[in-house]
């Protein structure tokens, strides 16, 4: 039997879509989370010096975005064309510029800088994706592309709840149809359990 180990801080942010991804697939994983002051000691064994990893009988995969790449090819989720695998793959890089527009204020070291990132994050750059992931969801009968369940769903609704804790607001508001979008894949059965077992979270930034 195929053993796979996924390796990351406790909490959800890059790792969760692997989560949602694996168990989606119903496969069993070892959750191996460490706090951040074991990091210093645990970076130096990472490749390249950062997580998550993914090991699959004892081979040590790093690169979250080519892990839920694989695994949605595995799943079924992946595009059935090469031009639905480009539009998947657009939509899942929009959703990580999102966040790395998030983490980049709330990780911000100087208070006064960070204070007025936030200015900008809140007015300008949240409601610009945002809103557009909301028509794009609308136009495409619920979800991301091609009116049908893919990676990209997976991938958005399983770093939300991280996005949200760094943004200090739910960027959910007033967007009915992500609302709706993220309701129906929480409660794909798969997805459902997870959710139901898995740790919360409560760490400051």
């Amino acid at each position: 039997m195929t053993v796979y180990k996924l390796t990351y801080f406790n909490f959800p942010a890059l790792a969760e879509p692997i989560r949602f991804l694996l168990s989606y697939l119903e496969i069993d994983f070892e959750d191996v989370r460490f706090e951040g002051e074991q990091w210093p000691l645990i970076k130096p064994t990472m490749p390249f010096g950062r997580v998550p990893i993914l090991e699959i009988d004892g081979k040590i995969l790093n690169q979250s975005v080519a892990i839920t790449r694989y695994l949605s090819k595995k799943a079924g989720l992946a595009g059935s064309d090469d031009w639905e695998s480009l539009l998947m793959d657009i939509a899942v890089d929009n959703v990580n510029d999102l966040r790395q527009a998030i983490s980049l204020t709330a990780f911000e070291p100087n208070e006064e800088v960070k204070a007025k990132k936030y200015i900008t994050l809140i007015n300008e750059t949240i409601p610009l994706y945002m809103n557009k992931f909301e028509k794009t969801v609308e136009e495409n009968d619920g979800y991301f592309v091609n009116g049908k369940l893919s990676w990209a769903d997976l991938h958005f609704v399983a770093i939300l709840d991280f996005l949200n804790f760094m943004a200090k607001v739910d960027i959910l508001e007033g967007r009915p149809k992500l609302q709706e979008h993220k309701k129906k894949i929480w409660e794909i059965p798969q997805i459902k359990s997870w959710i139901a077992k898995r740790p919360s979270f409560a760490k400051s930034l």
